[in-house]
Parts: C-alpha cells; structure tokens; sequence
C-alpha cells in the first residue's frame, strides 16, 4: 500500500499522521520515506526493497511522483534499498513498531560516478557471449519470444565516445523461436522473405550521451528490404577482462520496431478483431564486444 505522505510530516503519525486514516492490520506497522537528490527534487520511479532480518524480500516497489513510498509491513526489524538510474545505491536500517509509524524522512541519494569508457580502438561483437532476442504478442494476449542465432558486427570507438560508429548484421534464417512451423513460417514471404532478403543490417554513427551510463545509438536498420531510422536506448555496463586476459566490454540494449514500417504487412484477424500478430516487436540486445588485435 502506498501514498504520498512525505518525510517530516511523518512526525506526527501518532496523533493525525497516515495511520489514521490507514487500515493497519494487527500485528503490523507502516515504513515510509521521502527519496531526494542532490539538489532536492523528488527521485519520481526510484526502486525500493524492504527485506526481514533473514534477508527475505517482503515488499518491493517505486517511489511516486513525489518521490515517496508508504508500505505496510508486520512488526519487525528490516533493511531498506533504495536504487535508481545514475545514483549511488542507498541502504538502511528501520524498526517498525505494531501500530506504529516508522519514517525514515527524507533520503538523499548521491550522483554515482558513470563506469569508465573503453578505449578508442576496433573491437567485434562475441556472439558465444551476446543475443539478439525479439518479443510479440500472439493473439492479443500471449508474448511469443524468440532470438536470431547467427549475427555478426564490429564497432569503432573514437577518441569521444560520441564519435564512434558501429555495423551489425544479422542472419535472417537463424530466427529461433523453439517451434519449428512457426519459424518456417516467419522465414516465410509472409514475414522476414530470407529467400530474397538473407541478411538485416544496422549501421549508426550517432551516439549520444542521455546521463550517467545511459547512451541513444541511432543509426539506419534495414530490414525486409526498407530502411527506417531506430535508436537503441543502451545501458553501458563496462569494461572487464574474460578468461583469457582479453578486454571485453559489455552493454544491453532495447527497442521497439514496427513491422509495417518494414512493409511487414502479413495478418490474420480473430474474432472481435484481435491481430493473431502484434504490429510491435521489442528487441533485445545483450551484447560483449572484445579488442580487435
């Protein structure tokens, strides 16, 4: 259960604070804080865990636009983590009393430092360690998932990171989505058409810093035989050595494509209009790159 009580006005929960007009079950008391940043502006959608003293989750959410959290918890001692993009991790201890009201006020997260850039150079995508995974829905109600198993690609890093470029080319036949039919018929002139399209291909030079280790990589897809513009919202991991001692740096990455803007226009209506196959199609990129020597 959460509201918008904010920190200090917590003080007062035992006279006319939330727990009065909260139905607090027997046995059990209310948690709250305020999540801030550095200069005091509410962290809307920050990530909370309240665990037990055995390390359990019990409860786990988001702050509201306010950047505020209110939960109901048995009695007991516990331990807060409170996350969110660009910030520091922030931990806590709390005691809540039956009946009680235990504030933690307000929470002050801290800039997290961004992990360090890789240096410029060549560098490959390891497909044994990356996928290129895809999600649709299936008659309006199911996500039928899948990955294309066979892609290639190769990145340059410039000097500034904003200067880089990258090239990624995808096997079309390799889609994989575990059923056999269903692959045939996605490689099919319906679908994807690998007989006179094999390959799809993403090419960018434009990537641009969004904040922390956020970063936007635009570039042209070609896809189906079209070319439109997609950008890929990217998280960057960091660099870190593999077993070998060899460099490799890591990063995930999502986006949303839809296949009639590729003249993918196949479709089999249900009854009550429901698409049998969704016009949208997430993709998802989890992807290690390795030193060219």
């Amino acid at each position: 259960m959460f509201g918008r009580w904010l920190g200090n006005r917590t003080n007062r929960a035992g006279r006319t604070g939330p727990l009065s007009a909260l139905p607090v079950p027997p046995g059990a008391g209310v948690l709250s804080c305020r999540v801030l940043d550095p200069v005091n502006e509410p962290v809307r959608n920050a990530e909370f865990a309240v665990t037990d003293a055995a390390g359990r989750k019990i409860v786990s959410g988001g702050t509201d636009p306010f950047g505020s959290f209110m939960t109901t918890v048995p009695a007991g001692d516990y331990r807060l983590a409170v996350s969110a993009e660009g910030f520091t991790p922030y931990r806590a201890s709390a005691t809540v009393g039956e009946g009680a009201h235990a504030s933690l006020g307000d929470v002050m997260l801290q800039l997290a430092q961004p992990a360090a850039l890789p240096e410029p150079g060549d560098w490959e995508i390891d497909p044994m360690h990356s996928s290129v995974a895809f999600t649709a829905r299936h008659i309006g109600l199911a996500r039928i998932r899948g990955r294309f198993n066979s892609f290639a690609g190769a990145i340059r890093l410039g000097e500034r990171m904003e200067e880089s470029a990258m090239h990624v080319v995808i096997d079309a036949a390799s889609i994989d989505t575990a059923v056999q039919m269903r692959d045939d018929h996605l490689r099919s002139g319906d679908f994807l058409d690998v007989g006179r399209f094999p390959t799809m291909e993403f090419y960018s030079d434009r990537f641009v810093h969004k904040g922390g280790n956020r970063w936007a990589i635009s570039g042209g897809l070609t896809l189906h035989g079209v070319t439109r513009t997609v950008t890929l919202d990217t998280e960057y991991l960091g660099v870190g050595q593999g077993l070998e001692g060899e460099t490799r740096v890591a990063c995930r990455a999502s986006t949303e494509l839809h296949r009639d803007d590729f003249t993918i226009t196949w479709q089999t209506m249900l009854a009550r209009g429901i698409a049998a196959v969704g016009h949208s199609i997430t993709i998802d990129l989890d992807i290690q790159v390795i030193r060219k020597k």
